[in-house]
């Protein structure tokens, strides 16, 4: 009997290979269906998040939806929009301050896993330098998200929307002048017209993708 995208979630969600390392313990927080359009690849829930269940319901979430030019009642509509970070579970602090890498173990269990089951997203959104660093390779964040149209159709690297994000945004007018209309203008075609971005069989990028990498500085 092959996988099907229920059993790989609901395995998912049962992990504890990282319980030992966990601060919180284990919690994998993931948002999937074989309907879903857009996959959007973050890097690890917060405390928030481990709390309550629910993934980008804060600040950063906020912005990541002006970013995408929708509201919640489509960004958390689970037949529209899938949500897999990196790690899937809270990671912890770093001793110094800010959130602990996604564990490394996590992504290459799982996406190889989850990732074949959805045939339908025609657009994944790689939020943050650890994604961006797996699907894409090592380097410099900014240059890899300014060069975003080469990785068209299939993906469109971002950075992180916290509150960080501002004054980058800021050095990087590009970003909020070029950028973001085409994301919002691809969201719109893929979720709300129903216009394919790519051909079906350019999806699978993550074929491609051998291993976790780590982020560029």
């Amino acid at each position: 009997m092959g996988d099907t995208l229920e059993r790989a979630a609901a395995a998912a969600r049962a992990c504890t290979l990282c319980a030992a390392e966990l601060p919180l313990g284990p919690r994998p927080i993931l948002r999937v269906s074989p309907t879903v359009r857009v996959l959007i690849i973050s890097q690890a829930p917060g405390t928030k998040a481990h709390a309550s269940g629910v993934p980008w319901e804060d600040r950063s979430g906020e912005r990541l939806r002006r970013w995408m030019g929708i509201g919640p009642e489509i960004f958390y509509d689970e037949t529209r929009i899938a949500i897999m970070p990196m790690g899937l579970c809270y990671p912890g602090r770093l001793p110094k301050g800010g959130d602990a890498p996604p564990m490394p173990i996590c992504a290459p269990t799982w996406h190889p896993r989850l990732l074949p089951l959805m045939p339908a997203v025609r657009l994944t959104l790689l939020v943050g330098s650890y994604a961006i660093a797996r699907a894409i390779g090592r380097g410099s964040m900014t240059a890899h998200v300014q060069a975003w149209r080469g990785r068209l159709p299939a993906r469109l690297p971002l950075p992180h929307p916290s509150w960080r994000t501002e004054e980058w945004e800021r050095r990087n007018p590009w970003f909020t002048a070029d950028l973001l209309p085409d994301l919002r203008a691809r969201v719109r075609a893929v979720l709300d017209s129903g216009v394919d971005a790519m051909a079906p069989g350019e999806c699978a990028w993550w074929e491609q993708v051998k291993g976790a990498a780590e982020p560029g500085t």
